[in-house]
């Protein structure tokens, strides 16, 4: 059997995290899933657009990812919007929900991806949302990024 070659297979990507959110820091969680979660993933059709990561008793949990349902499965199949368990150490746990709770945090999923070994996980980010000033100011600068490119190749 081939080993299998290259970085993360990237399954659902939050791109709308960036623009609405500052990025304070990144950490990667593994997920709690079923199997039909995981051979639903292995197709690429998660949504995590909306979703975001929040405490519930001593444990984080995923709200609102869309995985949809596995069409094979029949019976056996899971609910598409779930909350899905976070797999974190208890001190990073307890760090992310102190943030939450005194620094209004909030905890956003960037990205579901498989690594090396084949296991499905969850890149978060412990963000502060940006207000409409700020994200004017990041339009204009990735605008005026693009106009400066097009200008260096237009001058060679």
């Amino acid at each position: 059997m081939a080993a299998k070659q290259g970085g993360p297979k990237v399954v659902a990507d939050n791109r709308k995290a960036r623009f609405n959110y500052e990025i304070l820091e990144t950490l990667e969680a593994g997920i709690a899933l079923t199997g039909t979660e995981v051979k639903s993933l292995r197709t690429g059709k998660a949504n995590i657009t909306d979703s975001y990561a929040g405490p519930s008793g001593n444990e984080l949990f995923l709200f609102n990812a869309h995985i949809p349902e596995y069409l094979q499965a029949n019976r056996f199949n899971h609910e598409p919007r779930r909350p899905r368990r976070l797999l974190l150490h208890a001190r990073q746990i307890s760090r992310l929900i102190g943030a939450v709770q005194k620094e209004g945090c909030t905890i956003v999923p960037l990205r579901i991806y498989f690594n090396a070994k084949g296991l499905a996980k969850v890149e978060l980010a412990l963000a502060r949302g940006k207000k409409l000033a700020d994200k004017r100011e990041t339009v204009k600068k990735r605008e005026w990024d693009r106009e400066k490119a097009r200008l260096l190749r237009a001058k060679g």
